[in-house]
């Protein structure tokens, strides 16, 4: 005996971020068109002279005073602030109010690596590191700490309060996030999942740690580039309405794109390693959900991280899983411009795909200087380019070996 199970379409009705590039989604996808380089000196950090690298995608200007009240800054970290600002932006952009029968079955998934990373810094500083060290605990530690307080507060703001929790998967969080949202509304268990993700780590002892794993670069960011010498830190965050196609369409909401298909998988290799298996298993079991052929895609957002190993296994991937056609495809990595935001880093590059299949422009890879001959396919280097993208994918790998693979078309 067989059954087919009912699915749902997918789309995107609202979208929004803060990152290096932009402010905005639509400020974003202007700064990657235009191949704008959001990396630079980073300013304000504790410490900063014992850092060995000092350039980060920073968000510039951005002053929490003018955003949250005196009690919101003392309950809020960095990467809680900057999730809930670009959940506004989605929110907004849907039009949805979360009342009623909504309000019980729309939930939030949002991913981060790494939680109240600041507020951790400060405390130890404080705490340790201070001339005058403070002896008592602050109560509101652990509520900027947890991982799961954009969500909490994200939440409470909009009045959301189905399915709602946190995706902790390193540098794919963001990515895990949002496929997980997308098979919640695609298999009838929500009409509505604000999905995606943050991360600030632009601290003394991120970047340390960061840094003793000798993949930082000193300078900038040159993904596919021979001579490469690792990542570039940024920070960010970047949401996502994703709306039940029927129901988007039944209140007339503007539909910006709609998800094809998601998948995750796990190397079970090595902890730092990719392994080019697990990469390809990935796009290809997102191909799969999105019941669409190789040939049907035209772009691919790469994790391209700057690091050697990782830019050579992700195109091995892609050759391997895409044949002949992989040297059709466009491929770009927008870390050159907005730096790794980790958790964040999916949800951010999202824009660059939805800008592709919507605009017709691929958001180029910058600070490309010199081609590797193990990464020789259209790496759109420097300059966008403009073409007509059907279907676009965007992967992201994290440490662990633990994949994600996102697949969207234009409406």
């Amino acid at each position: 005996m067989s059954s087919t199970r009912q699915t749902n379409r997918v789309v995107i009705t609202g979208m929004g971020t803060i990152n290096s590039l932009g402010w905005t989604a639509q400020d974003t996808m202007k700064a990657m068109a235009e191949g704008t380089d959001g990396i630079s000196e980073l300013q304000n950090i504790i410490e900063i002279q014992n850092m060995r690298y000092t350039r980060g995608g920073q968000i510039k200007g951005y002053d929490e005073k003018d955003h949250w009240t005196r009690m919101q800054i003392a309950i809020f970290d960095r990467f809680t602030q900057l999730n809930i600002l670009a959940a506004r932006e989605a929110v907004e952009q849907s039009g949805l109010e979360f009342d009623g029968e909504l309000a019980e079955e729309a939930g939030i998934i949002m991913g981060n690596g790494s939680g109240g990373a600041e507020t951790w810094e400060r405390t130890y500083h404080n705490y340790f590191a201070s001339d005058n060290p403070k002896r008592r605990a602050n109560p509101f530690i652990i509520p900027r700490v947890m991982g799961n307080a954009p969500v909490c507060h994200i939440s409470m703001e909009h009045n959301i309060k189905g399915p709602s929790f946190t995706v902790t998967s390193g540098c794919a969080s963001a990515n895990h996030a949002m496929t997980q949202a997308f098979h919640m509304v695609k298999y009838g268990m929500a009409p509505v999942m604000l999905t995606g993700g943050s991360e600030a780590i632009l601290n003394l002892s991120g970047m340390k740690a960061w840094e003793g794993l000798r993949v930082v670069s000193p300078g900038y960011c040159r993904p596919f580039s021979l001579g490469r010498q690792g990542i570039v830190h940024g920070e960010g965050a970047g949401v996502f309405v994703f709306e039940e196609y029927e129901h988007a369409k039944a209140r007339g909401a503007n539909i910006i794109c709609e998800v094809l298909g998601a998948a995750c998988t796990a190397d079970s290799s090595d902890l730092v390693m990719p392994e080019v298996s697990g990469l390809i298993r990935s796009m290809e079991k997102c191909l799969k959900d999105a019941s669409i052929n190789p040939d049907q895609v035209d772009y691919i957002n790469a994790h391209g991280t700057g690091t050697v190993p990782n830019d050579r296994t992700e195109i091995d991937a892609i050759k391997q899983t895409f044949g002949d056609h992989a040297h059709k495809l466009s491929v770009s990595s927008t870390k050159s411009m907005h730096g790794h935001c980790i958790g964040g880093t999916g949800a951010v590059e999202l824009l660059a795909a939805i800008m592709a299949v919507n605009d017709g422009i691929i958001a180029p890879t910058i600070n490309y200087e010199e081609p590797d001959p193990e990464c020789d396919l259209d790496v759109v280097p420097n300059t966008a380019k403009e073409k007509k993208v059907n279907v676009a994918i965007s992967n992201n790998f994290a440490f662990g070996g633990l994949n994600s693979t996102i697949a969207i078309r234009g409406m």
